[in-house]
Parts: structure tokens; sequence; C-alpha cells
């Protein structure tokens, strides 16, 4: 049986990713910082027909990360995937640059940067013994940039970089490694909205499909496509579930 692990999947995204994955029967670690939180994602996993657990996570603390994967491998005995979706609670805040102090930045790079190196470190040996698959969250702002966004577009860009030299350092060992920039209806992406309010009718106008999509039917089976094995020969790639809303790829 396939098992993977995915952080931040207490809410939102992550969630969406889980339940995804669960329809295909798999056993799916929801690892986050809350643990009743985590806990009650993980009995929806079981009631949409995978095996939930849920492990606390906290991405950016390194004894807290080998931790999770050492209860992870000692219960299941190893691990297929890992899906790095955790982001700073700071990500929807909408600010100028001169208002975002330098805890701040750090903030964002120590769950998004610094927490993507963590889990790549420690889960690779496990990923080398099943040929499995690392997915990172990012974002079109890695891309484009978004105004107000300065530090969370800093971090989304600084993953996908930090992707296409795994991908190509892992492909060797058998191990994929890819980014998928979601655009999905979210608490976060709620949010942002309130938090710069042109926002909504920025982003809804430039998306071909006319909709924010949704975490599990859409968001979440791309990334259970890009963590099988049907996308056995894809990786180092950035694949865009964004409903055509970006062009950059």
């Amino acid at each position: 049986m396939t098992t993977v692990l995915v952080t931040g999947a207490s809410g939102g995204i992550g969630r969406g990713i889980a339940l995804a994955c669960a329809e295909a029967g798999w056993t799916v670690w929801i690892a986050a910082r809350r643990s009743a939180e985590a806990a009650a994602v993980a009995d929806e996993v079981i009631e949409a027909g995978g095996r939930g657990r849920s492990v606390v996570c906290d991405v950016g603390d390194e004894a807290s990360v080998g931790a999770a994967l050492a209860e992870v491998v000692a219960a299941d005995g190893g691990l297929d995937g890992v899906v790095h979706n955790a982001t700073s609670g700071l990500s929807s805040r909408a600010s100028p640059l001169r208002d975002i102090t330098v805890d701040d930045l750090e903030d964002h790079v120590r769950v998004a940067v610094r927490g993507c190196y963590l889990l790549g470190r420690a889960a690779f040996p496990l990923l080398a013994a099943s040929r499995g698959s690392f997915v990172a969250m990012t974002s079109e702002a890695g891309f484009e940039g978004k105004r107000l966004l300065a530090a969370y577009a800093t971090v989304k860009a600084s993953q996908r970089g930090l992707v296409r030299v795994l991908a190509r350092e892992w492909g060797p060992a058998g191990v994929r490694v890819n980014a998928v920039a979601p655009l999905g209806d979210s608490p976060a992406m709620a949010r942002a909205f309130v938090s710069d309010p042109a926002m909504e009718a920025r982003v809804m106008s430039r998306i071909p499909l006319g909709r924010l999509g949704d975490a599990a039917d859409d968001i979440g089976v791309a990334v259970r496509f890009l963590l099988s094995d049907e996308a056995r020969y894809v990786t180092g790639q950035t694949l865009m579930v964004d409903g055509g809303s970006c062009s950059i790829s």
C-alpha cells in the first residue's frame, strides 16, 4: 500500500490533497502542528477510503521533522511520497515591502524553504528505498511576483529552485521531485481577499475557467498523479493547477 505524508494538511489545500489520496486507498499521514485538527482530517481520510494517521510536526524544526518521519517508519515500515504543503501563517497577509519586517520574512523562510530543505534531507533515504516522489506546493507568485506579497513570492520562487536541484540530484536514485502551483478555494485565499479587497477581482478576472480550484477534486488529484507511478517519468517540473491563470511555465 502506498504511504504518503502531507505537511500542513489540517485544512485547506493540504486537506484536499489528503482526501484525494484517500480516495485511492492510500495510507495518508496528516502532519501538522495542531494535533486535534490533524487527527480530525485523519478521520476524514478513513471515511474517504484511505488509512488515516496523524503526527505532530513543525517543519521548521529539525528534531520535529526527524521524529515525525521516525513515527511513520515505525508504524508503516517506509514512505512512498512526501508533499510539503505547509506555509507561514503570514502567507495571506498583504503588505508593501517596507512594512514586511525581518521577523516576518524569517517566518516565511522557516516554513517554506527551511521546511522543504529539512523534509527533503530527512525523507530522501526513505524515498530512495521506495523509489518514491517528493512534491512541493509552490505558487504562481513564484513565477511572476504578486503585488503586496513580496515575502511569499520570494520563498515560493526559492522552492522551485530547490525542486529543480533535487530532481537532478535524486534522479539517479529513482526519486522524482516536482512542484505544483495551485490556485484553489481555501481559507488562506479567503483571508488574502480580505487583506487586499481588490485582489479577488484581479484573481478571478485572470482565470479562463472562471473559478477557483477545488482543493480535493482539482488540486488534490493533480498532486496524487505526481505521487503515483503514473508520473514515473516526470521530474523537475512545476505543474500549474490554476485554471489557466498563469501562462508562465
